[in-house]
């Protein structure tokens, strides 16, 4: 079974996912780790992240996989921490919005969800990476309330942050994610859409598991 999980940044998908997938004991595979990833290479390698040619080669010659549940392997190195700084998450949209990284990274999507029932997140799997998928969910949430999740997320890790430019940023991330050539954020006809503004994690994910049990 093949389930897709869409939506903008900071509405909860990847958490949601992640616990759906534990309770249905499929794998679970964070696609956005995996295009944080390839950035965190290229901005080690120095590679300007608008230089699409470059980008290509590096997402094919990296290794880029999953150990030990969710810990993420970049050529070995494991970046699991490393991508959710805030300079991975400034630069990974310019990344993700390039039309030959995108091929490349969905062909190693779409060979990881050949071996198992999986639950899969990111912004185009029911689109692009899925579309044969049972089950379509797109998860959002208010700019305000997914920029209040951040600065908590980062004030826990340490890092000083400022509410309003988090909103600016997101309010960018999702401009971006929207209009960017393949692979763009979208709802589709047979998206099921969850609103998580108003509801917690567990809430959110009895949903899902509902509908899914239900079908």
């Amino acid at each position: 079974m093949k389930i897709a999980i869409d939506g903008p940044a900071g509405a909860g998908k990847s958490t949601i996912a992640r616990k759906i997938a534990s309770e249905l004991g499929f794998v679970y595979i964070d696609t956005g780790a995996m295009y944080r990833a390839l950035t965190w290479e290229a901005l080690n390698k120095g590679i300007n992240t608008n230089d699409a040619a470059a980008l290509q080669k590096l997402a094919l010659s990296s290794d880029i996989h999953f150990e030990n549940g969710q810990q993420i392997y970049c050529n070995n190195i494991n970046v699991t921490s490393d991508i959710r700084l805030p300079r991975i998450t400034e630069a990974v949209s310019g990344v993700a919005s390039h039309p030959a990284v995108r091929e490349i990274m969905v062909e190693k999507q779409q060979d990881m969800a050949l071996t198992a029932d999986i639950v899969m997140d990111g912004r185009d799997i029911g689109e692009c990476v899925l579309p044969d998928a049972e089950y379509k969910f797109f998860i959002t949430a208010s700019i305000e309330e997914r920029a209040r999740r951040r600065m908590k997320e980062l004030q826990a890790k340490g890092i000083a942050c400022d509410l309003q430019k988090i909103k600016n940023d997101i309010a960018a991330r999702d401009q971006s994610d929207m209009q960017r050539p393949t692979g763009a954020l979208k709802i589709l006809d047979d998206s099921i859409i969850i609103d998580t503004s108003n509801l917690s994690i567990d809430e959110v994910a009895a949903r899902l598991y509902a509908i899914i049990r239900e079908g």
